[in-house]
């Protein structure tokens, strides 16, 4: 009985021990894991730009991506969800998701967007271009292909152009540490910028953005935005690494 009582004795000790290695545990610093923001099922975490509660329509999940449904009206909006955004400003991070379009169609990531009341989130958000580059007219504007997918748009274009045909899914990514961003698609790195300095201040002044302090002097944290733009697109393993 004595040696089963020893014995219970340890078990108790290491289970304490144990038990209070996990509660009184740390959460992860920065870089050591990935946090996922869409795991497939839930809306948890978005919302509506400018707005508490996720869309009541023009957004839903289908096959474990996050999709927006398709209005047909363009930037214009009309019946659509609008503007996504997840709930939580983040700085110094790797982005890392997947996302495909449909046919024709345009959308956007952005990265470092402020919530300013009546002003849409492109007058701050830095946008992933997301696009149909064979059939969507911005394929053929903007300058030397800045409005093609993986872009930033309107200011730098994608090289390589590696994007896959509408109805496929791209692996891409954005990595944001202290002002240097490098966008990400397809196991390549496709655009890299500095914000901030002398070179930024000229790229946004030679730009529609000229009259946007948003662009001109980015945030140093902001919030991740998915764009509606009146067209099917989806995205799925959303997840962020915090530097």
């Amino acid at each position: 009985m004595k040696f089963i009582n020893v014995i219970l004795a340890c078990v108790l000790v290491l289970g304490f021990a144990s038990s209070c290695g996990t509660k009184g545990k740390k959460a992860a610093a920065p870089g050591e894991k990935w946090i996922t923001l869409f795991d497939g099922k839930s809306t948890d975490g978005w919302r509506k730009y400018d707005s508490t509660a996720f869309p009541s329509k023009g957004w839903d999940i289908q096959d474990g991506a996050l999709h927006c449904k398709g209005s047909g009206s363009g930037e214009a909006g009309g019946p659509g969800g609008g503007d996504i955004i997840y709930d939580k400003k983040f700085s110094n991070f790797e982005l890392s998701f997947e996302w495909k379009i449909s046919e024709g169609g345009n959308s956007g990531v952005f990265i470092l967007a402020q919530e300013i009341p009546n002003e849409p989130i492109w007058k701050t958000g830095l946008e992933f271009q997301v696009l149909d580059n064979e059939r969507h007219p911005d394929a053929q504007l903007g300058v030397n292909g800045d409005r093609k997918a993986a872009s930033l748009y309107d200011l730098i274009p994608a090289n390589p152009q590696n994007t896959k045909p509408a109805g496929e899914w791209n692996q891409a990514g954005i990595l944001c540490y202290q002002g240097t961003v490098v966008f990400k698609q397809n196991g390549a790195n496709v655009v890299e910028f500095h914000l901030w300095t002398e070179d930024w201040k000229k790229l946004i002044e030679n730009s529609k953005f000229k009259d946007f302090p948003g662009f001109q002097n980015p945030a140093h944290e902001g919030y991740i935005g998915l764009q509606d733009h009146g067209n099917d697109v989806w995205f799925r393993n959303i997840k962020i690494k915090e530097l």
